[in-house]
């Protein structure tokens, strides 16, 4: 124990002692207009844990070296995590009930799921059992976006981790990427998040993979492909996806233009009916949502400064604090694996057999 505790000394030294370099300065976008939910803090692990974010930017920054898709995909577990029932690292828990069992969740990544228990693993042995997975999370997720080239902002601290997963009806909340804006407005009005959050967060697809049975709809004969789809994309992506066996190995790049990197050219995409998703093109020709769509395809500065805000606003949402979940010792699995019966009222994480 004694050695392991050493030799974590030593990788916060070499860490701390080392300027990881992002591709590109990132933006630093203001939040202080955003409140800070009860019970976190931006100095919530000064005395605990007072190098936990030059841990986690680390560790992040070497794995984007190695892959840059592992930003795209810790981004796409924090919304997985934090729509349906708030940040509460419940999408992480393995098991027969895991959220990861679930229709939109299958394709989460498991090397960014994996990356998040080693980081885990190397604060705890810095520091002790103090940090939660669900703040490394939000952490590794907000590092892996500037080392993309998207914005940085600061992370309030101070999330547990839920003792259970979410229950399959509350998972399926997730908007889908057949939604229609309406739905997809009532969807994220539901989280408390309003119209300009949805076309924001919608940049998300900025980079990152898709499956062929996820944009299908797109091209296939028989189902209706509205809204309109630039042509050679539609038939690029149907003798793509004609190789599609077994189904679900073929991907496609969410954005045409620039695929690995995060910046405002989805919104090209979409004014140039090329977007992968009917919910994606849906919001440029949609009047609720067409002026943002619009705007940030102009004003990637404008775009990456809502952005900021509203992943701000999502990972507060419904966070667990205090004395409410706990701190796990290992990401994937509960420190008491049992069939949890969660009474009324109980904010610990909604009730699930694990």
């Amino acid at each position: 124990m004694a050695s392991t505790r050493a030799a974590a000394i030593i990788l916060v030294a070499l860490i701390c002692g080392t300027m990881y370099y992002h591709p590109v300065a990132a933006m630093k976008v203001d939040t202080t207009g955003v409140a800070v939910a009860d019970g976190l803090s931006f100095g919530f692990y000064q005395d605990t844990c007072p190098f936990v974010e030059h841990i986690v930017e680390f560790l992040v920054g070497e794995a984007f070296k190695k892959d840059v898709g592992i930003a795209p995909a810790l981004i796409r577990i924090f919304f997985h995590d934090c729509f349906p029932q708030g940040c509460d690292a419940s999408v992480l828990l393995n098991g027969t009930a895991s959220e990861q069992k679930e229709i939109p969740n299958q394709t989460l990544r498991p090397t960014a799921l994996k990356l998040i228990e080693d980081i885990r693993a190397a604060v705890h042995s810095a520091c002790g059992p103090f940090v939660s997975c669900a703040d490394i999370l939000a952490l590794a997720t907000r590092d892996s976006l500037v080392d993309a080239g998207g914005p940085s902002y600061e992370v309030a601290l101070g999330r547990r981790d839920a003792l259970a997963p979410a229950l399959p009806n509350i998972t399926n909340t997730l908007p889908a990427p057949f939604f229609t804006v309406p739905m997809l407005i009532k969807s994220f009005g539901d989280r408390g998040l309003n119209v300009t959050d949805l076309v924001a967060l919608s940049g998300a697809h900025s980079f990152g993979i898709a499956h062929c049975p996820s944009f299908e709809d797109r091209f296939k004969n028989g189902t209706d492909t509205n809204p309109p789809i630039e042509p050679k994309l539609a038939a690029t992506l149907k003798a793509k996806c004609a190789g599609d066996n077994p189904v679900g190995t073929v991907t496609q790049n969410l954005d045409v233009r620039t695929p690995d990197k995060f910046d405002n050219k989805y919104y090209f995409d979409l004014v140039a009916s090329q977007g992968l998703f009917k919910s994606d093109q849906a919001l440029i020709l949609h009047s609720a949502t067409n002026r943002t769509a619009v705007r940030f395809s102009l004003n990637e500065g404008a775009f990456f400064t809502q952005f900021a805000i509203s992943m701000v606003k999502m990972s507060q949402m419904d966070v667990l604090t205090g004395t409410q979940g706990e701190i796990r010792n290992n990401c994937a699995i509960p420190n008491k694996r049992v069939g949890i019966e969660t009474a009324a009222g109980n904010n610990d994480g909604l009730a699930a057999e694990m």
